[in-house]
């Protein structure tokens, strides 16, 4: 869980978000997956104009649970995809508040990311924005949902994502 950064609600942001995207560059996806709350869910739309994930097609629409399962999945001695050569590096910025209750603790916050991926000896480029619902609580800060919003969503791949983004 990130920490909290005084009363500053930005700079506590921030470094969550930051703190999201080392869990990711390091292979932590069991600290990924904690950073979300109990009912959390991670939405990837294969469209920009989607308003829901929930009935229609998604690269992502996961609660904890299918992400425990996409976990154990590449974590797996036989997962013959993960055992080549594969890193990320993410870099966040332009994070700000939008929405901000203090005293039900929630907050809604924007930021743009850009991925770097580095598989089977090639490198792709993945650049978007994040929408963050999160909730407050006493250890920290928790996603209600995480929203990714690429650039190339629709764009042709080749292959598909194992992990998050």
């Amino acid at each position: 869980m990130a920490t909290m950064s005084g009363d500053d609600p930005q700079r506590s942001v921030e470094q969550f978000l930051y703190r999201q995207a080392e869990c990711l560059d390091t292979g932590d996806w069991q600290g990924f997956i904690d950073l979300f709350a109990d009912d959390g869910i991670y939405w990837m739309p294969a469209d920009p104009a989607q308003a829901t994930g929930d009935g229609v097609p998604s690269i992502f629409y996961e609660d904890r649970d299918l992400m425990a399962v996409r976990m154990r999945r590449m974590m797996h001695p036989r997962a013959w995809s993960q055992k080549t050569e594969w890193g990320t590096n993410h870099v966040v910025s332009n994070v700000r508040i939008e929405k901000h209750d203090a005293a039900s603790g929630l907050l809604l916050a924007r930021s743009r990311f850009h991925m770097m991926e580095f598989r089977n000896d090639a490198t792709r480029h993945f650049a978007g924005s994040y929408i963050h619902h999160l909730q407050r609580g006493p250890d920290g800060y928790r996603i209600k949902l995480q929203r990714v919003d690429m650039v190339n969503a629709q764009g042709m791949y080749d292959y598909v994502l194992q992990a998050w983004v």
